[in-house]
């Protein structure tokens, strides 16, 4: 029981640290993570909350990484984009509403920020083994369906959400390719830290 509640406090808080470092990246206005950007882009041309677009654009994922790879879907999954939404729309519209960064230097630092503690959130959210996120299942379902690298399946997920974001006019720029690049190594700084206070807190 001891060991469940601290996976669902790291589900739960991971998800929270995630979508602030998401809200972070998107205030700061320098471009976002590829899937981050087709959802702000989404909500920008066609309308409803970022948050909306992350339950929606994660509907047809689980759907998509049942067809991929041959199984029933996720509906598990359903629970995290929900929160992971609501948590998005919360700081978006209610924390940082009326933000808007005042110089280029803020920009910077807000945007990093936002990236450590993203990274840091995937890492406690990981941790809880409980139901993916829909865009972390994609990379494995297009590894196992292509028989490629998990790399190689990575950049082929991203590359889908960047050609969409294009087309819907999302944030796309230098910090698009920084979050990219970035994210999987500071996620596996992290993780082995967090792990270890996780399996202390278990005992």
């Amino acid at each position: 029981m001891k060991s469940f509640i601290v996976r669902l406090i790291s589900f739960v808080l991971g998800l929270s640290l995630i979508s602030f470092g998401v809200s972070l990246t998107i205030k700061a206005e320098l471009g976002t993570g590829a899937w981050d950007a087709l959802n702000v882009g989404l909500s920008k041309t066609v309308g409803l909350t970022v948050g909306s677009w992350v339950f929606i654009v994660g509907i047809v994922l689980i759907g998509l990484n049942a067809i991929l790879l041959k199984t029933r879907p996720d509906f598990l999954a359903v629970f995290t984009i929900f929160l992971a939404g609501v948590f998005i729309d919360g700081w978006l519209l209610v924390v940082f509403d009326t933000y808007q960064a005042s110089d280029l230097w803020e920009q910077i630092a807000v945007f990093i920020i936002g990236v450590i503690i993203l990274s840091f959130g995937i890492a406690v959210y990981l941790q809880a083994k409980f139901p993916l996120i829909p865009i972390d299942k994609l990379m494995l379902a297009i590894q196992e369906r292509l028989g490629v690298s998990m790399g190689v399946a990575k950049t082929i997920g991203e590359l889908s959400a960047l050609v969409a974001a294009f087309f819907f006019s999302g944030p796309i720029g230098l910090g698009t390719l920084i979050v990219t690049f970035t994210i999987g190594p500071l996620v596996q700084l992290f993780a082995p830290r967090v792990h270890k206070f996780q399996q202390r807190l278990q005992t």
